[in-house]
């Protein structure tokens, strides 16, 4: 009878530390106006409603209400990042340029995101702030994600659309992948492997310091709120990453890859695109350079090469075009959309030309068609190098593309059989998991929530010092101690010596 109370007492115990997930209450912020950016969020969310919870999320598109969803429109506060020319799309996210602007771009996000009215009467506690989570896209250059959740008390949850940010990951996770081993966000191949590839890579970690340096001369002449904010590290991390897209790497508990998420089961193809695809003996090409770069807006020299280059392939090709085309090849099907996701998995396409965003890097391997890579900029010059050596992908520069060499590429690729083995291959490896993603989603958010934030999975690291982390006051405190042996055994060798050269000098004066 006794051990039946007590029994009972540490249940009851116990049930009091472990909050219930059902039907929770998750407040939601979109920070970046860039359509891949909201299509992963978008489907972490929808996995979380389809499970009972209710989301209000502030969005820069919305898409209209439903049950347990509510969006809040900030697009009127944001740049929407869409439907660039080449030109200006390399111009305004070069590397160096990008590198050096990361402080100032991430504090404007920040003030873009906090000028939504209705989020800040949730911040001052005037409106309906009866939330149990965040879930929130991290700004990679400034933490002011810390200001929401200290404000409302409240564990975070990141979502990041591409593989784990360099930039922010000691400030997100507590650890520093190794230069030497994993490549920086922005780098150009999958891995460093060799001695110029190990030098860049740490060089750029090491150019991330002048965000921090920006942001503290800020923080010293012109304040914000959220630069004075506790920090708050989020519970879980969901990224945008899988083995097939990113070499293995050292990673902390609480990251969790849902690479894939946004995918969803195929749905007819429109009848004219089926019956251009069902009427291709030699197959079909699908070219796809994503929502931020237009295609009709291509220099002329780049966009002449591509039309006599596909002009000459046996293939039928369905290529995103946002205008009229001049001196359409025959061959060629135009449209400013195309239901990419439909397209890839039918099974007379043979190849898709790709930028290398990572919603259609995971479109691609799920359907397993090899790829003709043009990179563009941030993570596609590393996506599609992922791809390249995993041998179902060929990476090319847009800017040096010509006629023959796009044409050989092409044609090696759909002759070569090994890509579209290969591609099958990474297919099946990409499909092989223990849960759909969307289920990892919603277990994950409920157990952060049924734990109360789930402290017990934050990596030590993010309590120390960049200096305690990188053991430098340990080298400090043995470069201290081998120099005072050195000194030591300096001063014992100049006394001996003395000593030594005393006696000699004594003895001679006796013999004499």
């Amino acid at each position: 009878m006794y051990v039946n109370k007590v029994t009972v007492m540490v249940y009851a115990i116990v049930s009091q530390c472990v909050i219930p997930a059902e039907n929770a209450r998750i407040l939601a912020v979109e920070t970046v106006a860039g359509k891949s950016h909201w299509n992963f969020m978008s489907a972490v969310l929808r996995s979380l409603t389809e499970a009972g919870h209710s989301v209000t999320v502030f969005t820069q598109f919305p898409d209209g209400d439903r049950e347990n969803y509510t969006e809040v429109d900030t697009s009127m506060n944001f740049p929407i990042l869409v439907d660039y020319s080449l030109v200006e799309l390399l111009e305004k996210f070069e590397p160096v340029r990008l590198m050096s602007m990361w402080g100032w771009l991430s504090r404007q996000y920040c003030d873009m995101i906090y000028k939504s009215d209705r989020l800040g009467e949730i911040v001052n506690g005037t409106g309906n702030s009866s939330f149990d989570l965040i879930i929130i896209e991290p700004i990679s250059g400034f933490d002011c994600m810390s200001y929401l959740a200290s404000a409302l008390d409240l564990p975070m949850v990141y979502v990041i659309p591409s593989p784990m940010v360099t930039l922010g990951e000691r400030k997100f996770t507590g650890h520093a992948s190794n230069p030497a081993c994993v490549s920086n966000i922005i780098s150009n191949q999958a891995v460093p492997k060799t001695f110029a590839q190990r030098f860049i890579n740490t060089v750029k970690i090491v150019f991330n310091v002048n965000a921090k340096l920006y942001n503290l001369a800020v923080r010293l002449t012109n304040p914000s709120p959220y630069d004075f904010s506790p920090t708050v590290s989020p519970s879980i991390i969901f990224q945008n990453s899988h083995f097939v897209s990113e070499k293995a790497k050292p990673v902390t508990s609480n990251v969790i890859n849902i690479g894939g998420i946004h995918l969803k089961p195929a749905k007819p193809i429109p009848k004219d695109i089926l019956d251009f695809i069902g009427d291709a003996p030699h197959g079909v090409i699908y070219v796809n350079f994503g929502s931020l770069v237009k295609l009709s807006a291509l220099p002329d020299y780049i966009e002449k090469a591509f039309k006599e280059a596909l002009a000459q392939v046996p293939q039928k090709v369905l290529l995103k075009y946002e205008e009229v085309m001049k001196d359409k090849p025959k061959n060629v099907m135009i449209s400013n959309w195309f239901p990419q996701r439909d397209i890839l998995l039918h099974p007379n396409v043979k190849l898709f030309i790709s930028h290398g965003g990572m919603s259609s890097v995971y479109e691609t391997v799920d359907a397993g068609v090899p790829v003709l890579g043009f990179p563009l900029i941030y993570d596609q010059s590393r996506n599609i190098d992922h791809l390249v050596y995993y041998e179902m992908a060929i990476s090319m520069d847009i800017l040096t593309v010509t006629n023959d060499t796009l044409l050989n590429n092409i044609l090696e690729i759909i002759n070569n059989e090994k890509y579209t083995i290969n591609a099958k291959k990474n297919s099946q490896i990409f499909k092989d998991r223990p849960m759909s993603p969307a289920k990892s989603v919603v277990y994950w958010t409920e157990y952060v929530i049924r734990h109360k934030g789930a402290p017990h999975l934050k990596y030590h690291g993010l309590n120390l010092t960049w200096y305690q982390y990188y053991l430098l006051d340990v080298i400090a405190v043995i470069l201290v101690f081998v120099f005072l042996v050195l000194y030591i055994v300096y001063k014992s060798i100049q006394l001996i010596i003395k000593l030594f050269s005393t006696h000699t000098y004594k003895n001679k004066v006796k013999y004499q």
